[in-house]
């Protein structure tokens, strides 16, 4: 790589941020659009049951969580844009192959194929920018990118409904695929600058060559052992689980329980998703940062508060009987919700080494998934079939409460933790 001075880091700040948020954003359409042909699937020629229809989110989360370390362990070590072309290009053509799929089998195969490209983008999109902006703006940076969450799972929602309505569920699968090849060949002209050289003190020294699998257990060992970071992932899983479960299930649940037609129910949750993550997440992510002048636990607390108060909103959207009642609480549910997703990823970044934070995303990936949304779709599914799915659902709101009293718990470890046992205040 080419020397290059700080100030080209900067100038090429925006234009990654850009690319990697817009890139984020088609990672999330390309997860969720399966939960807008949840009905179709269901009613095809495949003949799948609740339990199969959920078990296709969990079979790309499998995937997804076993190659993340992997990931992590190369993000840390490897030319990062490199990295992430190959996952942007993998998960892409995977996606539009499961508009072939034949049989249940087949599209599972498919869909867990989705897995691998996207671990080896979800680990590394942050340590990049991370290395691109400084630690005090780090909090709105993540609240930019990971807007693109609720954006792009809406447009799953939205694309995914309109295309399956007018030409079919093959189609959407098309549809949501092809445009990833592009953001593929955006990520090669993106720069990879020096681990940690944002931080304070500047890039520390790199590990030397041929160590990398020592370095990778003995950097999962320094993780396991951060109190802190250890609770804030267990939180972060709850978390997932809550919110996987909504995600994939509230299109069905709102035609099944509230009687709305199809199209209808994808195209308005996805409206509520698009709009209370984009507000949301940008609060959030300001809010953190304005907070974390005064305390370096703050964007922890913000996380648990709003996950606390969003727990009865989601109670009573899910139970209630009333269209507007459900409509006002399931806002309120969302906004607060997405309060935490930029405060919470920056917290993660902070609480780890610089030359660790790839690594700590793809354990945190690991983790998260596989204790969260890998979980709550087919155990939803499994309810469904076995009960119905508005008692199902009834877990969602369980889980969140869990999730924000962990992050409480977080927050009082990192204020009794030494300073120097954490790399970086919050």
């Amino acid at each position: 790589m080419t020397d290059q001075t700080p100030k080209s880091w900067v100038r090429s700040a925006s234009f990654g941020l850009a690319v990697l948020s817009f890139i984020n954003l088609f990672s999330y359409l390309d997860r969720y659009v399966v939960s807008a042909l949840i009905e179709s699937l269901k009613h095809s020629d495949l003949g799948l049951s609740d339990a199969n229809l959920g078990s296709l989110m969990s079979g790309f989360l499998v995937v997804y969580t076993l190659t993340a370390p992997i990931f992590g362990a190369l993000g840390d070590r490897r030319s990062r844009p490199r990295l992430i072309a190959l996952g942007v290009a993998c998960w892409s053509f995977a996606t539009a192959l499961s508009g072939f799929a034949g049989s249940y089998l087949t599209l599972l195969a498919a869909r867990a194929s989705v897995g691998v490209g996207e671990a080896a983008y979800v680990t590394i999109a942050p340590s990049l920018l991370s290395d691109y902006f400084p630690m005090r703006q780090r909090g709105r940076v993540m609240a930019i990118f990971f807007c693109a969450i609720p954006v792009g799972s809406a447009l799953g929602y939205v694309v995914g409904g309109l295309v399956d309505k007018h030409y079919g569920w093959r189609m959407a699968f098309f549809v949501a695929g092809v445009p990833g090849l592009l953001l593929a060949a955006l990520c090669l002209l993106l720069r990879d600058p020096p681990r940690g050289t944002q931080d304070p003190g500047g890039a520390p020294k790199s590990s030397p060559p041929g160590t990398m699998r020592r370095e990778t257990l003995l950097a999962y060992g320094r993780l396991m052992s951060n109190k802190p970071y250890v609770l804030t992932i267990l939180g972060y899983a709850a978390y997932t689980f809550a919110v996987g479960g909504l995600a994939v299930w509230m299109p069905a649940f709102l035609e099944r329980a509230r009687g709305i037609p199809r199209s209808e129910a994808t195209v308005s949750f996805g409206a509520i998703v698009v709009i209370t993550g984009f507000i949301g997440t940008f609060v959030g992510g300001w809010l953190g940062d304005y907070c974390a002048k005064y305390s370096r636990q703050a964007y922890l607390w913000l996380s648990a508060i709003s996950t606390a108060v969003a727990a009865p909103f989601v109670w009573v959207a899910l139970t209630t009987s009333s269209h507007t009642v459900y409509l006002v609480c399931m806002v309120w549910a969302q906004l607060c919700l997405f309060l935490s997703t930029g405060p919470i990823n920056a917290a993660i970044i902070n609480l780890v080494a610089a030359t660790e934070r790839a690594t700590a995303i793809a354990l945190g990936v690991f983790a998260i998934h596989l204790l969260g949304d890998a979980l709550s779709p087919p155990l939803i599914g499994a309810l469904s079939d076995r009960f119905s799915l508005a008692q199902a659902v009834k877990i969602v709101p369980i889980a969140v409460v869990i999730g924000g009293c962990i992050w409480g718990w977080a927050a009082r470890a990192q204020a009794r933790a030494l300073p120097s046992a954490i790399a970086a205040d919050a």
